[in-house]
């Protein structure tokens, strides 16, 4: 095999669930090859760079064989080598996140079912009309 759709290698690797979830990716600009923005039907090669953001972590990758089958995760592994600086930036970016407290701020300041119907209140009442 020398050459396969990014998205089905996308999927193959187990980056994504499902094909439509990495075509998705892609053109939602998530994905980039060699720097570059790429669109699902691109093929890949052995040895292109890519670039795949997935929530917080952003990885760069090399990509190692080609396969358009999705198979186990072991062998999914072997697909694509993360490079050594991705790899300690998403580690300096997950460490940070974790001392920062991000995850406990964004949950802490959830309304309570009472609020939001204050809220919600609050939003349905007309402006008083100037005087």
């Amino acid at each position: 095999m020398e050459k396969v759709r990014i998205d089905k290698w996308l999927w193959a690797a187990r980056f994504f669930k499902t094909r439509n979830l990495a075509k998705q990716a892609i053109e939602g600009g998530k994905v980039h090859c060699d720097g570059h923005r790429v669109k699902a039907s691109k093929e890949l090669t052995v040895g292109l760079h890519l670039t795949i953001q997935q929530g917080w972590d952003k990885m760069e990758i090399v990509v190692q064989a080609l396969s358009d089958k999705r198979r186990g995760a072991p062998e999914a592994r072997l697909l694509y080598q993360e490079t050594e600086h991705s790899i300690s930036q998403r580690e300096n970016a997950q460490a940070q996140r974790k001392a920062g407290g991000i995850m406990q701020i964004l949950h802490e300041n959830r309304p309570n079912k009472k609020q939001r119907r204050q809220i919600h209140r609050f939003k349905r009442r007309e402006p008083d009309a100037p005087e």
